[in-house]
C-alpha cells in the first residue's frame, strides 16, 4: 500500500510525501521507527519504492518529493535553497510524526540529510549518505551541467527514447546502463509535443548553485548520531573522500557497491540493501 500525504514545507510550499506500507494502527503500543528518503537532485520519491517496501516491513518508510520534484509544488518564485531544502525535511519529520527519524539521502538528498542532523538532532537518530560528494565542486562543475541539459534532445517521441537516450546515448554514459534510462524515464511525463521532465532544467540549475561552490565538510562534523557513508564503485564519490567523510563524522561507517554507479539503489538494489541492513538493524538493538 502506497498513502500520499500532504506536508507544508518551508514558505507554505505543498509537498508531497508518499508513505509505504500500512499506516500506524491507532493505539498501536510500539510505533514502527520512522525512516525518511529523501531523493537526489532530478529524482522523486517513487525512485525509493523498492527501498521503501522492504523497510516498511519494519519501519514506517516514507518517502518525499522534495520542492521542484515529482508531485510536490514547484512555484517559480520559491526559495531553491539550502535553507529551504532542510527546513522542508524538518517540516516532514515533523508533521508526520516520524522522530527520531533515520534520514536517508542520495546525492543532494544526502546533503539535505546531513544538514538537517547537524541543525535538528533532537529529530534523527541515524542517517545514511549515498554518493554525495563533501567538496566544493565549482564553477567547471556547473558549467557542464548547463551544457548537458542543453544537449538533451527534448522533447522525446517515447518512452522508449527516453531510456535509449538516458540508458545508451547520453555523452555522459561511459557503458549502457538501462537502469539509468529507467531512472530519467520515471521523471518524464507526456506533454502535447512528447515528453519532457517533470520538472523545469532551469530550476534544477539553480538549485544545484545553492551548493556546488562550497564544502559541506563542517556540516559533517556536527552530526551527533551514527552515521553510513555508502559509495558505487563506478559512482561520482571517490574512496579516498568517502573514507575522508567517514573519519570526520563524529560516529561514521563505511560501506561500499560494487558494480554500481551514482544510482546505487537502482543500479544494485540487492547489493544496496545488504550494506545498509545491517546499519539499520542497530537501531533496533
Amino acid at each position: 500500500m502506497v498513502r500520499r500525504i500532504d506536508v507544508t514545507g518551508a514558505g507554505g510550499v505543498g509537498l508531497a510525501a508518499w508513505e509505504f506500507g500500512d499506516p500506524p494502527k491507532a493505539g498501536e503500543n510500539e510505533p514502527r521507527p520512522g525512516v525518511l528518503l529523501l531523493h537526489g537532485l532530478m529524482g522523486r520519491a517513487s525512485h525509493w519504492a523498492p527501498t521503501a517496501r522492504w523497510l516498511s516491513e519494519r519501519h514506517r518508510a516514507v518517502a518525499l518529493d522534495q520542492r521542484g520534484h515529482g508531485q510536490s509544488a514547484k512555484p517559480e518564485q520559491a526559495a531553491y535553497t539550502r535553507e529551504a531544502y532542510v527546513e522542508d525535511a524538518e517540516a516532514a519529520v515533523e508533521q508526520l510524526g516520524l522522530a527520531p527519524v533515520v534520514l536517508i539521502g542520495h546525492a543532494m538528498g544526502a546533503l539535505t540529510a546531513w544538514q538537517l542532523a547537524a541543525r535538528r538532532p533532537d529529530l534523527v537518530r541515524g542517517l545514511i549518505i549515498c554518493d554525495m560528494r563533501a567538496s566544493a565542486l565549482g564553477a567547471a562543475s556547473q558549467r557542464e551541467w548547463e551544457g548537458w541539459f542543453k544537449a538533451w534532445p527534448l522533447p522525446f517521441a517515447t518512452l522508449a527514447d527516453v531510456r535509449k537516450w538516458f540508458g545508451e546515448d547520453d555523452p555522459w554514459v561511459e557503458r549502457p546502463s538501462p537502469s539509468r534510462g529507467e531512472f530519467y524515464a520515471e521523471v518524464m511525463h507526456e506533454a502535447p509535443d512528447g515528453w519532457r521532465p517533470v520538472f523545469d532544467p532551469e530550476q534544477m540549475l539553480k538549485t544545484r548553485e545553492t551548493w556546488v561552490y562550497d564544502a559541506h565538510w563542517e556540516e559533517l562534523t556536527q552530526v551527533r548520531c551514527p552515521a553510513l557513508v555508502v559509495r558505487g564503485l563506478d559512482g561520482e564519490l571517490g574512496r579516498a573522500e568517502s573514507q575522508e567523510m567517514v573519519r570526520v563524522l563524529p560516529h561514521g561507517q563505511y560501506a561500499e557497491v560494487a558494480d554500481a554507479g551514482h544510482l546505487v539503489h537502482y543500479d544494485q538494489p540487492d547489493a544496496w540493501r545488504a550494506a545498509i541492513e545491517p546499519f539499520l538493524d542497530s537501531f533496533s538493538d
